[in-house]
């Protein structure tokens, strides 16, 4: 039988090798986006396992299980600076003897005045003034450090050796008995912000991206279905068994389907380039870390034409009850108003948290939200037919054209059918809706997470608690900012006022220093007017304000006025520094020189940095979420406009028959296309229109109860990605209308 069905397949002409590319086609596209969510998968676990090492600090002197502990322990202070928007990670070590454990990546551990650097940094000291960036990392550079202790050929790293007597007494210096593997640390996500939900992300875009695709395939074993189980039939009635037809049916599919899965592997690593540049965590991967592993290759190779097998065996269920069956064919019954329960469900349930409040545990909002959006998602595919019927009559009983009545009556008689072909567009419309809903709210709400803030936002430098003494140990007099480091700074070119902000001994210290009350200087208030004056005749002011938010916060302060504080002007010289504010002319060379002497002036602590860069990180990854998701978008409707043709070419290919009839009373042929293209157009935009609604609805009751903000809607950008895509769709499904003339013959008539 296997050699029955290669020969059907093969030689059954023109249509049955249409059939066959066709489904190829879907094959690829599914097997080629499965490899890439993959290899983006195991990318990601790369990164995070090469920058494990870095969390070794965070051990303190435990030694990790399945890691071996060193006799000598290392001194370790791990910190973050920043060039420009590029975050630098900062590793100051010491031996305390010949056994101290050495980092990957690095032959031996650096001494006192040397330093190693990756391939990246090590290219950005050598092109940048030494005072921008060189003169930051004292000492003499050995060596590079390799690939192996690197999240990317980006990453900006450095190991800067100390003595031990020297490192044992700075601040947050811990000992290090061993260093951080990935073994040790299975799952782990250090070394790349965010890493969980990107995981999430990459599986959610997957799905989102696999599911119109599945449609897809489905749809094209579809192609010529009646013809094909017309001529599976007439097997059954000479004799064939309905495992005999089985298996010719899994043998057609399964050709197509290894096909596809050859043509996806080129297409993915035609595509794997372009991922290597993906800016999915800031960075990008290593080649030779976007690759699936064995599994991954053997799971896609034997699963997709198994599943393939399995679709073609579904599709001929009808066949299967009796040779007969395909004769006998009735209108489906009426579909009921209850498929909707589902959908109302859901929202019903979101809403009530938007009402009340999410709920106190992290657990309880992880059930409440995915129960919520589970039962949205849900609702969508068992309403869809419904909702497609309901419409259809309406545009039935409203019809002004002979082709609008007849469109309406065929998709109100079968809306499944109809539904079917679009049903990959739900998912992927849906999370993108919810996905560009909610990340459009709160970039909005934060001001725009940096990437558009004011230019008092890019001019101003803020060092965080640079004097501040560290954790668990008291805040005292002992830690005065050096005037000489003052000096340096005013003496900057570009450099236009510095104020210091010192530690209220009255008030309590918040984790954050950002948003602390402090006191100013009403002398130094003076010459940076942004950050607003003091009362009338006040000395010391008390300043409330946070500085950090780009737009609703520094722009702000240019009218605030600052009360008085009771303390001497004298009292406040010894009181710990809580905040630095350089004010320069937004150059970069000011910038970066004025970061360098803050460095300098306290290494191992604070990250200088403007006020647009300490949000530009959260709003650049934002930012690439956002892009994924017009990503999904942009892919996701053109391969339900595929979809849909296909089914359409199904169609009609199936009709021939009746719609030759129709042209040999009269019908004319324009009247015919306006009937097919009315039957596809109008399930496209329909649930296009209500997925990404529904997503969008979503993603307001969700943004109400987690984070009680009011929803923005998407950008123009948003409504122009989908409409391109609905267009393409469009465009798709009007490349198949020529088909009908040529299959709508009177000879046709004559022959069926």
């Amino acid at each position: 039988m296997i050699r029955l069905g290669l020969r059907l397949t093969l030689g059954g002409g023109r249509e049955a090798a249409a059939r066959l590319v066709v489904t190829a086609i879907a094959v690829a596209l599914g097997v080629g986006m499965l490899l890439a969510a993959l290899a983006c998968l195991n990318a990601l676990n790369a990164q995070n396992g090469r920058a494990k090492w870095l969390d070794s600090g965070e051990q303190g002197t435990s030694s990790p299980s399945g890691s071996k502990s060193a006799s000598d322990p290392l001194w370790w202070i791990l910190t973050a600076d920043q060039f420009g928007n590029q975050t630098i990670d900062r590793v100051d070590l010491a031996a305390t003897g010949p056994d101290s454990p050495v980092p990957p990546g690095i032959a031996h551990l650096p001494g006192p005045g040397q330093y190693y650097a990756s391939p990246a940094l090590s290219k950005l000291i050598r092109d940048t003034p030494a005072n921008q960036l060189g003169d930051r990392f004292p000492g003499k550079q050995i060596g590079t450090i390799g690939a192996s202790a690197l999240t990317g050929p980006d990453a900006l790293v450095i190991v800067i050796g100390h003595s031990a007597s020297q490192l044992s007494h700075a601040h947050y210096a811990t000992e290090v008995t061993s260093i951080e593997t990935p073994v040790a640390a299975a799952g782990g996500t250090a070394g790349v912000e965010n890493s969980a939900t990107l995981k999430y992300i990459f599986i959610a875009a997957a799905c989102a991206l696999l599911f119109p695709v599945l449609t897809f395939i489905g749809t094209a074993t579809r192609l010529a279905a009646a013809r094909r189980e017309q001529r599976f039939a007439a097997m059954r009635l000479v004799g064939a068994t309905p495992r005999q037809v089985s298996v010719i049916a899994a043998v057609e599919a399964s050709l197509a389907a290894v096909g596809g899965v050859a043509v996806g592997f080129g297409l993915f690593f035609l595509l794997r380039p372009a991922l290597t540049t993906a800016d999915f965590t800031g960075e990008p991967f290593f080649p030779g870390d976007l690759s699936p592993g064995l599994a991954d290759i053997l799971l896609v190779a034997i699963g997709i034409p198994a599943a393939a097998a399995v679709a073609a065996r579904v599709a001929l269920r009808r066949v299967q009850i009796a040779p007969l069956g395909v004769s006998r064919r009735v209108t489906p019954r009426a579909l009921r108003a209850w498929r909707v329960i589902p959908l109302l469900a859901g929202i019903a349930e979101l809403s009530y948290f938007a009402v009340v409040g999410h709920p106190g545990t992290t657990g309880g909002q992880a059930v409440a939200f995915f129960l919520g959006f589970l039962l949205l998602m849900t609702g969508l595919i068992i309403a869809g037919p419904w909702l497609m019927m309901a419409g259809a009559r309406v545009m039935a009983r409203r019809a002004s054209s002979p082709a609008m009545l007849i469109a309406g009556r065929r998709l109100s008689d079968n809306p499944r059918a109809a539904f079917r072909a679009i049903s990959g567009l739900i998912l992927a419309l849906f999370v993108t809706g919810t996905a560009v809903g909610v990340i459009t709210t709160l970039v909005d709400d934060h001001g725009g997470g940096g990437l558009g803030g004011s230019t008092l936002a890019r001019e101003t430098l803020l060092d965080q608690a640079s004097y501040y003494a560290a954790p668990g140990k008291a805040a005292t007099t002992a830690d005065p900012i050096p005037e000489p480091v003052l000096a340096k700074l005013r003496s900057i070119r570009g450099v236009q006022a510095v104020t210091v902000i010192r530690a209220d001994p009255r008030a309590a210290q918040n984790a954050n220093p950002y948003d602390t009350a402090g006191l100013v200087s009403c002398a130094q208030l003076a010459q940076d007017p942004a950050l607003g004056r003091c009362a009338p005749g006040a000395s010391v002011a008390l300043v409330t304000a946070d500085f950090t938010d780009s737009v609703k916060g520094l722009p702000s302060q240019r009218t605030a006025v600052w009360p008085a504080a009771a303390i001497s002007p004298g009292r406040l010289a010894g009181l710990p520094v809580q905040l630095i504010a350089v004010r320069t002319n937004g150059s970069s060379a000011a910038i970066e020189q004025a970061r360098t002497v803050l460095d300098l002036a306290s290494p191992y602590l604070g990250l200088p940095a403007t006020v647009d860069q300490l949000t530009a990180a959260a709003g650049a990854q934002i930012a690439a979420w956002q892009r994924e998701a017009e990503i999904v978008i942009i892919a996701s409707l053109p391969i339900a406009g595929c979809s849909l043709a296909v089914s359409v070419a199904a169609g009609l290919t199936d009709r021939k028959r009746p719609f030759s009839l129709l042209r040999l009373t009269g019908v004319p042929l324009g009247m015919l296309r306006r009937v097919v293209a009315l039957e596809s157009a109008v399930p496209l935009v329909v649930i296009a229109v209500i997925s990404a609604g529904t997503g969008l609805l979503g993603a307001a009751l969700f943004l109400r109860s987690q984070f009680d903000v009011s929803f923005q809607p998407p950008g123009m950008q948003y409504y122009l990605i989908v409409l391109a895509g609905l267009v393409a769709s469009l465009g798709i499904i009007a490349s198949t209308l020529p088909l009908l003339q040529r299959i709508t013959g009177p000879e046709v008539a004559r022959n069926e």
